[in-house]
């Protein structure tokens, strides 16, 4: 009984671990040039195994899930901007 609870546990346990490992990336993208928002622009998360990446709203806002802790970078690029 001792072996099953402790199995019940250790799985219970990494499972745990295992989903908190990635996150959620959430933000908006202004332009530098008057501070308005940029519509469209595309949002990349650099690091990430696969392309896990996000387009603005109207808003200029994104939200990215699934984000692996390891990555670091964002990379915005947007048509007539510089990336």
């Amino acid at each position: 009984m001792k072996r099953v609870l402790f199995l019940l546990t250790y799985i219970f346990m990494g499972i745990g671990v295992a989903t908190a490992q990635t996150g959620t990336v959430t933000g908006i993208v202004y332009s530098e040039a008057d501070g308005e928002p940029v519509i469209g622009a595309s949002v990349l998360v650099m690091g990430a195994n696969g392309a896990i990446g996000a387009n603005t709203d109207i808003e200029g806002r994104f939200k990215i899930q699934n984000v692996p802790a390891s990555a670091t970078h964002l990379r915005v690029s947007y048509v007539g901007m510089a990336t």
